[in-house]
């Protein structure tokens, strides 16, 4: 074959491109690089400084096959210049864009870290998590605490997803938060097959909020609302629980379509109100604390742990516009029962049907508790000023509840607890 032949069969093979990848087989391995045969008349050669940039873990032999990405056509010695870490970090790109197409979770190991976040290597490129995207970042911290909460966190395993690939900014962002909640997500959704309604299950408290408290179940959260508690009244969660505590709920509603589980701790105690038809009876004198004021009247706390109803027009005689100008949270009374409706929960009270007569013993005795009490150096009751604050009696106010009082109690209905705090209302009738 003559030269021209040779010409144009050199002509006839498609020359690689800047960015081509093409695949090669290693003829040498030396202090300079690597020199690998791509199919063309020449020789690629692989910078020493390239290979040094995937490290020491990784390493060549002759034989070898391996994709390489070209780099300029020709040096100053007429061979292809080509890098096998920027054809790796292609392959990359592309896997970064399939993983985020897809919703996949990466695994991976935390080598760097900033006050910004953290660096996680996806294959060849450097993956970024903002801090935003960190979980279980406390908030709050300076500049030089969150540097050094960061850097606690290298060499740790984490689940990322990919939630940002940008090829020309070189740009790779990860989030460990949303491959965290796709997680939980899956878990609950497993969790909500294999539950029942009626069932016992343990679980630790993760959370507590001003209306309930979250408990994990083994990798999903189920929520007792605040009226779920205890049969009691409860201002805040923590009155009962706290997080970390392990606890056995009762699973009160499963909501499939909104991914929620109603949980109860108070479906577990002995229902106090089954006990009032024996303790209680209308006519009867009882002492109880006042609970809680509202418009129109006031909570108190009677035993086995109830709340009953004083209503506004069972106070005095006229009624008071503002109940608290006869009664405070806190405060000791001496009431009649009027109305016993247990099976709906309900025990209505009267402050206006105790006679003087009654109230004066009531009084006496109390302060002759108190008396005994500071003898044996126990902080005696300031039993003038309740005196002071009662009341007056009045012995032939009517004994029926009025409707309004009834209705009034009936206005805060407990609605189901444990699916949203928004669409929840505190029961007026069960503490």
């Amino acid at each position: 074959m003559d030269f021209a032949a040779l010409l144009e069969e050199s002509f006839a093979v498609e020359q690689p491109e800047r960015g081509d990848i093409v695949m090669g087989t290693v003829l040498a391995v030396d202090n300079q690089g690597l020199i690998v045969d791509v199919g063309l008349k020449r020789d690629a050669v692989v910078p020493r400084n390239d290979l040094e940039r995937l490290g020491t873990d990784v390493t060549y032999e002759v034989g070898q096959e391996i994709p390489v990405m070209v780099l300029r056509s020709e040096d100053q010695d007429g061979n292809l210049v080509v890098s096998v870490t920027q054809a790796r970090q292609l392959e990359d790109w592309n896997r970064a864009e399939e993983y985020m197409e897809n919703g996949s979770i990466w695994e991976g190991t935390i080598t760097e870290a900033n006050r910004g976040g953290l660096i996680v290597p996806f294959g060849n490129l450097r993956g970024f998590v903002p801090a935003s995207h960190v979980m279980d970042l406390p908030r709050g911290l300076d500049e030089n605490e969150r540097k050094a909460y960061m850097a606690q966190l290298i060499g740790q395993m984490i689940e990322v997803k990919v939630i940002e690939v940008n090829r020309k900014r070189r740009r790779l962002v990860l989030s460990q938060r949303e491959a965290q909640s796709e997680r939980r997500a899956k878990r609950k959704e497993a969790l909500l097959s294999e539950l029942k309604e009626g069932e016992v299950r343990r679980g630790v408290v993760s959370g507590l909020r001003d209306f309930g408290a979250f408990v994990d179940l083994g990798g999903a959260d189920g929520l007792i609302h605040i009226s779920e508690l205890a049969w009691h009244r409860v201002r805040h969660p923590r009155e009962v629980l706290n997080v970390g505590d392990e606890v056995e709920v009762y699973v009160l509603r499963l909501d499939q379509d909104g991914k929620r589980i109603g949980l109860s701790l108070k479906r577990l105690q002995p229902n106090p109100w089954a006990q009032v038809d024996e303790m209680y009876h209308v006519g009867q004198l009882v002492e109880g604390e006042i609970s809680r004021v509202t418009q129109f009247g006031a909570f108190v706390s009677l035993e086995p742990g109830i709340e009953a109803l004083l209503h506004t027009s069972q106070m005095s005689d006229p009624a008071p516009e503002d109940p608290a100008q006869v009664v405070r949270e806190g405060q000791q009374l001496l009431m009649r029962v009027i109305s016993i409706e247990s099976h709906r929960q309900r025990l209505g009270l009267s402050l206006k049907e105790v006679t003087p007569e009654e109230l004066a013993e009531w009084h006496g005795t109390r302060q002759v508790e108190a008396a005994e009490n500071a003898v044996e150096g126990e902080p005696a009751a300031d039993v003038e000023e309740e005196i002071a604050a009662a009341p007056a009696a009045d012995a032939e106010a009517s004994s029926e509840q009025p409707d309004d009082a009834a209705a009034a109690a009936e206005g805060e209905a407990t609605t189901d607890p444990g699916i949203e705090p928004d669409d929840a209302v505190q029961s007026a009738t069960v503490a």
